[in-house]
């Protein structure tokens, strides 16, 4: 086993673990003893690779990015999660989930959402496979985006709004956990990054690591060689990063770059930007980099991105970031506005903002021309046209 995989406790060199309520204690254990035996066998891996083939639509094009590669002077790829069914990564993580959900008898799913593409995807997947799906999503986040929020309500979902704290990510995470300590017979919680108490972390990387084992086959058919020098992903929570980066982990010559949400500048008091901005602590059940004050409370996050609004980053990434294995950045909402414009008109993409992200952070890179660099466009900007709209004035 790598330094950078999870320990039979649950954690990733000192971050992750299980910190959890009593109500909670049979289902995540539960869920701990048969996640990896299930996922792994042959009929479960059969249905889920038919689903993610024929229903999904993978695998998701490597798309060389003409005008962006003349631009930044390298080889400038896009892993095109955002042609996926529903329009981003999501979908690749709620496919596993709800199978493993049926095996365990679940009748009932809730999940959280912030953009709401997790929250379309797992509402998707609930009208598949026929199952009762509750959505927990901030009030703030239900207004600015809108278009997703009717997406789920078509699919059958219920969207209960969480009006505590900022109104957005990190407190749906908070009503979703309520509503799973009051029901932990019969729900299962489909959570939608690589945060939470384990197995979560390393299940949903599991999930998502399709990413990366797809881009190795395809940048071997198109430049001869598995590994880019580069691999740029965003990071809000982290799963589109960790699928992004889990084939390329132990790949040392492989450079990983996590772009976070600096908001209005890292030193504005309106950002997400974790790891410049946070500290050990423990969250929605695990323990991880933290944005928190002296005294344990946590600080609300901001970014004009809803994916990226979230005052932590998953314990597999706090590990990361530690040994330095990833290199951790931020880019601000002004600097991701002017990227997805930059994409649009380029190339004819519109990303998500949350992708914007990490396309931005090119323009901070010093490349050579034989550089190969992968982005992981992890969704499309349908969801995000009136903010882009309102920037720019169309």
């Amino acid at each position: 086993m790598s330094n950078f995989e999870v320990d039979e406790y649950g954690y990733f060199g000192n971050y992750g673990g299980a910190f959890i309520p009593e109500m909670l204690y049979h289902n995540v254990e539960e869920l701990r003893q048969k996640y990896a035996e299930l996922i792994n066998e042959s009929s479960f891996q059969e249905q889920y690779h038919q689903l993610l083939s024929d229903y999904v639509g993978r695998p998701s094009p490597l798309y060389m990015a003409k005008h962006l590669s003349e631009k930044y002077n390298a080889k400038i790829y896009l892993k095109r999660e955002d042609l996926n069914h529903t329009g981003a990564h999501k979908i690749n993580n709620t496919i596993g989930q709800i199978l493993l959900a049926e095996r365990l008898g679940k009748k009932r799913i809730i999940a959280e959402t912030g953009a709401g593409q997790h929250g379309v995807a797992t509402a998707t997947v609930c009208a598949l496979r026929g199952l009762e799906c509750v959505i927990y999503m901030g009030a703030v986040d239900i207004e600015r985006q809108a278009p997703n929020v009717a997406r789920m309500k078509m699919l059958g979902a219920e969207v209960v709004a969480a009006h505590s704290g900022s109104k957005t990510l990190k407190d749906a995470t908070n009503e979703a956990m309520r509503d799973w300590i009051n029901n932990p017979t019969d729900t299962f919680y489909i959570i939608g990054s690589v945060v939470g108490p384990h197995p979560y972390p390393d299940m949903v990387a599991k999930f998502q690591s399709v990413i990366s084992k797809e881009t190795k086959i395809q940048l071997l058919e198109k430049e001869g060689r598995e590994n880019p020098d580069y691999v740029l992903a965003c990071v809000g929570g982290g799963s589109n990063a960790m699928g992004m980066f889990y084939h390329y982990i132990n790949e040392p010559s492989v450079r990983l770059i996590a772009v976070e949400a600096g908001g209005k500048g890292v030193k504005s008091g309106y950002s997400a930007a974790t790891t410049q901005l946070g500290k050990e602590g423990i969250l929605h059940g695990s323990k991880s980099i933290i944005m928190q004050t002296t005294d344990g409370q946590i600080i609300e996050p901001h970014s004009i991105s809803a994916g990226l609004d979230y005052p932590g980053i998953g314990p597999q990434h706090a590990h990361l970031w530690d040994t330095k294995r990833a290199k951790y950045v931020s880019i601000t909402d002004e600097e991701s506005l002017e990227a997805g414009l930059l994409l649009t008109r380029q190339e004819g993409i519109i990303p998500a903002l949350e992708s914007a992200h990490a396309l931005a952070y090119l323009e901070y890179m010093d490349l050579k021309s034989d550089e190969i660099v992968v982005v992981c466009l992890s969704g499309r900007g349908d969801k995000d046209l009136s903010t882009y709209a309102n920037h720019f004035n169309f």
